[in-house]
């Protein structure tokens, strides 16, 4: 892992044409795609560089236990890991990636952690509760809620996008953080926490992610309003805007030319590698956040400000 972790800080020197300008900015990867949603971590080159080394946990959330939707990959796995860093039991609710899931779970067990993989569609709300019951029965408690799990996909025009893709976006990246919240908040107690994943492209408007924008939109005000709700039972509800992090959705969402050049228009002008957000995780599920909420936490290497 060290040899991975050296290479995300190598400068990969690439010319290209941003808008009207050619910018200098670093190349995280070459072109390739992938054709299925929400995207394999395992077939991904160069693979994404989960875990700093050099990040050592201190107890933050010892005895917590978290449940991370798509925590088998992405940002999801960088969390877990994160998590598990810090004395965290993790609960991974994946759709089918199988290989990826199993990955997580046996890095998270040479961590000396425990971790519980649960398969199935968090569009199903029977299915959300499953992943509460499992949750209960393996370790006894709910401490922390990470909505992560989502699907996107580029689409040139509103035309282009047809109605069962709208309607598949809207209930992975919005029902299912619904039905899941709904089903965790009983069992949440004063000072936990619920870190919702919204989107950079929210804040600038990506022209190409109509529908995705849409739930990212709609997952802020969620978060907004819910934190308000329970902000007096000291039960803190916070997201993040990720910018352009290598991880699955990309190279399953994107045409493969668009793949050089993720995150060349960020003022840092490259793409970050997952671990680069797993310390906002920590913050916000542990009580060095304890007087935020309501708030969207911006990691997206200056491509929106303000």
């Amino acid at each position: 892992m060290k040899n991975d972790y050296e290479y995300a800080n190598k400068a990969y020197n690439y010319y290209d044409k941003i808008g009207v300008e050619c910018k200098k900015f670093n190349k995280i990867a070459d072109e390739q795609e992938q054709d299925r949603q929400p995207g394999f971590e395992y077939l991904m080159n160069p693979r994404p560089i989960f875990d700093n080394p050099n990040y050592k946990g201190s107890n933050k959330l010892k005895d917590k236990v978290a449940i991370i939707t798509g925590g088998d990959s992405g940002l999801g796995r960088a969390a877990a890991i994160a998590f598990v860093k810090e004395g965290a039991k993790v609960v991974i609710p994946y759709l089918n990636e199988h290989i990826d899931a199993l990955e997580t779970k046996e890095y998270i067990e040479k961590l000396g952690g425990e971790c519980l993989l649960i398969s199935g569609d968090i569009t199903d709300k029977n299915f959300c509760k499953k992943i509460v019951e499992c949750t209960l029965e393996k370790f006894g408690k709910i401490n922390i809620l990470v909505n992560n799990a989502g699907v996107q996909y580029q689409s040139d025009s509103l035309e282009c996008i047809s109605d069962e893709q709208f309607d598949y976006t809207m209930k992975v990246n919005v029902y299912g953080m619904f039905y899941l919240t709904k089903e965790v908040l009983p069992y949440l107690s004063r000072g936990d926490s619920i870190i919702n994943l919204s989107s950079v492209t929210t804040f600038y408007g990506e022209s190409q992610l109509i529908d995705y924008v849409t739930t990212k939109g709609a997952i802020v005000g969620f978060t907004r309003a819910l934190a308000r709700n329970l902000a007096l039972k000291n039960i803190r509800v916070n997201a993040i805007a990720p910018g352009y992090f290598w991880t699955p959705l990309q190279p399953a969402c994107w045409q493969k030319e668009k793949i050089p050049s993720l995150g060349a228009d960020s003022a840092m002008a490259r793409c970050a590698m997952p671990y680069e957000l797993a310390a906002t995780f920590v913050f916000l599920a542990s009580d060095d956040s304890s007087y935020v909420t309501g708030q969207v936490i911006h990691n997206n290497g200056g491509q929106v400000m303000g």
